[in-house]
């Protein structure tokens, strides 16, 4: 039992010395890696203009508060269409894909059917009758068979027309004076201008009457449905301009409607924003935040956001002083107002902030606490 004791402690011992070491050099390289605001970058102002480092002069401004959303891009329902066939058809040939651009009035989709080729017989048989008490006028034939060969007729053009054959391939297909064009082939068409996003169906496939082909959306406008606590958005009404913000780009929006009713169970109401989207910057089912105002405060020192920086585990800024001294330096914020915070204490009005290039000044700040760079 004693040569037992006697090993343990060779191995405390043992360890002791071969870790200390390690962790000493571990504790060293993060106290020697830590950045304080007491060291200086310096930096020449050919170099500031080469590393893109500009400053802002502090001054006292209101600022606007604001309330962020989390919303959602949405089609614009008003500008989007659905198509589809009004008969039991196949599908003969596609004529566009998923993601093209079309006009309207374009060709989409030729389909063939039974109870077309019956409309399409019917509509021969009706406008020959109806060509016919045409030439032979009124006072020629009977004023029944007048009404009824005309009613005949614009009938049998609004069912093949509810059916999906448009005036231009009526027309068409009258001129062909041929009763065998009546085989129930006919061409769906685009209603609008758009995208096609999607088209879920196969050549040679049977759709059934009510079976969406495509849906073609004008992506130039989207919507932006946002959600909030009832009390937040008391005072935002139709017309209100916002911020929409999106990983890659920050558009503005007009709020074109806010709901009446509480969420039954949420407890929130709804705000839906329009924005131009010509760009193509949003797309629908991306998350996005809804910035929104809610007022501005009265005058105080704020800093733009763009000039803030962790240092040491510390909201930080840097400050110029002379022509080419910067010193990080710690600060307190305030309100967070959309691009711009209110700074509490840690600077004063006058002082020149970094508002861009402080990655790299806090880079050449870290390279200097690890024993290079420019900082002193």
């Amino acid at each position: 039992m004693m040569d037992i004791g006697r090993w343990s402690w060779r191995l405390i011992v043992t360890a002791a010395i071969w870790c200390g070491p390690l962790l000493a050099d571990e504790d060293d390289a993060h106290g020697h890696g830590e950045l304080s605001d007491g060291e200086v970058v310096r930096l020449s102002p050919a170099e500031q203009e080469a590393a893109g480092v500009h400053t802002q002069r502090l001054a006292k401004q209101s600022i606007a508060h604001t309330i962020e959303l989390p919303a959602e891009v949405q089609i614009d329902a008003y500008r989007a269409s659905h198509v589809a066939s009004k008969v039991m058809a196949k599908v003969e040939q596609r004529h566009v894909r998923l993601g093209e651009e079309v006009r309207r009035g374009q060709s989409l989709v030729t389909l063939s059917s039974i109870e077309m080729a019956q409309a399409q017989g019917e509509l021969i048989i009706a406008e020959r009758e109806w060509r016919l008490v045409q030439a032979l006028g009124e006072k020629a034939v009977a004023a029944r068979r007048y009404t009824q060969a005309q009613v005949a007729y614009q009938q049998a053009v609004g069912r093949v027309q509810s059916f999906g054959m448009d005036d231009a391939d009526i027309t068409a297909f009258l001129e062909s004076v041929d009763a065998s064009a009546a085989v129930g082939i006919f061409t769906l068409s685009a209603p609008q201008d758009g995208t096609v996003v999607r088209d879920s169906f196969r050549a040679g496939e049977l759709v059934a009457p009510g079976r969406v082909l495509f849906e073609i959306v004008d992506e130039s406008t989207v919507w932006v449905d946002a959600r909030t606590l009832g009390t937040r958005i008391a005072d935002i009404g139709r017309g209100a301009t916002v911020r929409v913000r999106s990983q890659d780009a920050t558009v503005e929006g007009t709020v074109v409607g806010v709901e009446h009713r509480l969420d039954e169970v949420t407890r929130t109401r709804g705000l839906r924003i329009e924005v131009n989207n010509r760009a193509h910057l949003l797309h629908p089912g991306q998350f996005v935040t809804v910035e929104v105002s809610i007022g501005t405060s009265e005058e105080t020192l704020a800093v733009p956001n763009s000039a803030l920086t962790l240092i040491g585990g510390r909201e930080s800024v840097f400050v110029r002083e002379g022509r080419q001294d910067f010193h990080p330096r710690a600060i307190q914020l305030g309100v967070r107002a959309g691009s711009y915070s209110e700074v509490a204490t840690g600077l004063v009005a006058g002082e020149h902030v970094v508002v861009n290039g402080v990655f790299h000044l806090k880079s050449l700040l870290l390279k200097s606490s690890l024993g290079e760079g420019h900082a002193h």
